[in-house]
């Protein structure tokens, strides 16, 4: 179905309060070097402690309004992408609903990991180019500072908090979405989780400890194995070539994986946008913070063309080619 649905507008908050590799030496056994090394990470900004999910939607969602001086009172649904929310229920999305005063509109929240933003995407998309809806306000808010566990340094070196959002509106002559490709391993699971109600999985014991498990070997293998023939078929569905991509927007989980993934699948590590250095592994927020980033180092421009690929727990994968087209400031 071709779309009719345009990405119009972006927004970004991060918390003040830094943590730098030099603070996590103090914390557990680590050092700048062997951080950087691995992940390519100096920096990732950390929650206060009266600040969550909503907390940062809310402010990303203002930066938003602030810049592009959109009216949001006709927002028709509000997607939340987030692993961290404030309570089970009610919503972030239902939190950010009464915080601007939204008279009519649906609202979820929407548990995808780090692939949350662009199964957000794709959700609004769909919805808009149906004629369900014609105004989708898609926000990424994580608060993973609060279920780190810091006595585990190969985790604990990964993870910030960090939120952003973006509109989707009604746009028949110069829709964003070109192709879109998703995929789920869900046999992987036990490779990345935080533990909630249930403590066994596939019949095996989980951590009780409130706090994100990772076994890192096994999700990279996943990442670079998956994610290379992902962008592949992305490219065929749009019949384009690497070389006609501007711009590669991979969910920054660690910049030595995706150096990885873009010797794989051919495509130059240069023309990569990210987030992880210093802003830290920030799951579904990450994409759009490398966005942000793109346009305010003025690399990313209206007219390029760009591949975004989240991945993450579940496992789960999602990505799109988009024709970026943002309204003027």
């Amino acid at each position: 179905m071709h779309s009719k649905a345009r990405i119009t507008a972006i927004g970004t908050y991060v918390p003040e309060r830094i943590l730098t590799n030099a603070d996590l030496e103090q914390m557990v056994e680590t050092n700048d070097a062997w951080i950087v090394q691995r992940t390519g990470m100096k920096e990732r900004r950390m929650a206060g402690e009266h600040e969550y999910a909503s907390t940062l939607g809310c402010k990303a969602i203002e930066n938003l309004r602030e810049q592009y001086h959109k009216e949001l009172l006709d927002v028709d649904f509000i997607i939340v992408a987030t692993t961290t929310s404030d309570y089970a229920f009610p919503s972030v999305a239902c939190q950010i609903q009464q915080h601007f005063h939204i008279p009519q509109t649906g609202a979820i929240d929407l548990n995808a990991t780090c692939a949350g933003f662009t199964y957000g995407l794709h959700l609004a998309n769909g919805l808009i180019t149906s004629g369900l809806h014609r105004k989708v306000l898609v926000v990424a808010a994580e608060t993973l500072s609060k279920v780190t566990d810091y006595t585990d340094r190969t985790t604990c070196i990964l993870f910030g908090d960090g939120a952003a959002a973006v509109l989707v509106e009604r746009d028949e002559e110069q829709p964003s979405f070109i192709a879109s490709h998703l995929g789920t391993q869900g046999e992987g699971a036990q490779h990345v989780y935080l533990p909630n109600i249930s403590h066994a999985m596939f019949g095996n014991p989980l951590s009780t400890s409130g706090k994100i498990v990772q076994n890192g070997r096994e999700v990279y293998k996943w990442v670079t194995r998956t994610i290379p023939s992902g962008m592949s078929e992305l490219l065929r569905t749009a019949n384009l070539n690497m070389d006609e991509l501007d711009w590669f927007v991979p969910h920054s989980a660690n910049l030595r994986m995706i150096e990885s993934v873009c010797e794989k699948s051919g495509f130059p590590y240069e023309r990569t946008l990210t987030s992880a250095e210093y802003l830290g592994n920030t799951s579904a927020v990450s994409i759009p913070l490398a966005l942000q980033l793109g346009l305010n180092e003025g690399k990313l421009s209206n007219g390029q063309t760009l591949m975004l690929y989240g991945f993450g727990g579940g496992l789960t994968h999602a990505g799109h080619i988009i024709h970026w087209q943002l309204d003027d400031c």
